[in-house]
């Protein structure tokens, strides 16, 4: 009789995870355009009316969404639902054992750290912390399902592949990376806080940030975690996908074709890109929610600034964009 610890449950979980799996990932494709459009209502973007009853404190709307990840991951860590029976928790020196620390050490330093150590925030628009809500519940619960999963614990089974080592030294470049360009940010406020800058009505003060990547981009912070989340995915899983046959124009050509998004719309969630792995759909879900925040905000550095902001910085990666 095979080990049940090591067998995939056929049960609920298994059809929430791959729906989840499926719909996280295309609902991140359709808000991309709609964020390109609308400003997400927090930071600068925040609204000019602080007194509205629909603005919540920045910080402990932020700390509150962000703490909802790592308890749904340690949740589904534990309970390992995709598996036709709880297994043990792998050793601490174990792949999945690392990563699931790795999430953890991310989310401590994202929910906590940096927040209490923020002398001030904006106040956010309600939509913020709620949709933050619906991201972290369905992404921690991914990360744990799968860290935890058979598939998981096979593809770490045996000796450490060196795609682990590479990804986790990436993981630990982006983190430190990210730390320190937010770190710049923060002493920005605390420089503007200590002068006594700043708006009576809770707004923030802002300078040109120096420093670091901030010499060849506007969000090297942006930058250095999706940096991060490439690392996990690459230690974590395989590729989604195989490169061998895709060219330019052939994705070029899939992209056009109305066909393609009727297809992947009636594709059913459990044959859904099955290689995609949630640490990839993290990362992916990342650069595509990301990316429109880091363009607008681009622009609204060279608008506030005008011809004192540097005109060779790009957005968000280096001498690309």
């Amino acid at each position: 009789m095979r080990d049940p610890t090591k067998m995939f449950t056929s049960g609920p979980a298994l059809f929430l995870y791959n729906e989840s799996r499926k719909w996280f990932t295309l609902g991140s494709l359709f808000v991309t355009p709609i964020l390109l459009v609308i400003n997400a209502p927090f930071g600068r973007f925040t609204p000019q009316n602080q007194s509205s009853i629909f603005l919540v404190d920045g910080i402990k709307s932020w700390i509150f969404m962000e703490l909802i990840s790592p308890s749904a991951f340690i949740y589904t860590f534990l309970s390992s639902p995709l598996t036709m029976k709880t297994p043990p928790l792998p050793a601490l020196i174990e792949p999945p054992s690392i990563l699931a620390l790795c999430f953890l050490l991310h989310y401590l330093n994202r929910a906590l750290v940096s927040p209490l150590r923020t002398p001030s925030r904006s106040k956010t628009h309600l939509i913020v912390p709620l949709s933050g809500v619906v991201f972290n519940i369905i992404n921690g619960s991914l990360m744990g399902s799968y860290l935890s999963s058979p598939f998981a614990r096979m593809y770490h089974q045996g000796p450490v592949r060196p795609s682990f080592y590479v990804g986790l030294g990436m993981w630990a470049m982006g983190l430190v990376g990210n730390i320190y360009h937010d770190e710049v940010l923060l002493n920005i406020r605390r420089k503007a806080k200590s002068k006594g800058k700043g708006k009576a009505d809770g707004g923030e003060h802002y300078s040109i940030p120096q420093g670091g990547l901030y010499s060849l981009i506007s969000y090297p912070n942006y930058f250095f975690e999706w940096f991060e989340w490439l690392g996990f995915a690459i230690a974590a899983s395989p590729l989604p996908f195989h490169l061998a046959g895709i060219t330019p124009s052939s994705v070029v050509s899939s992209l056009l074709d109305p066909q393609t998004y009727i297809n992947i719309l009636n594709t059913p969630a459990q044959q859904f890109m099955p290689n995609l792995s949630p640490p990839w759909i993290f990362f992916i879900s990342e650069v595509l929610l990301m990316l429109p925040r880091a363009y607008k905000g681009h622009k609204w550095y060279h608008s506030k600034f005008g011809d004192a902001y540097p005109k060779n910085r790009k957005a968000v990666i280096p001498f690309v964009l």
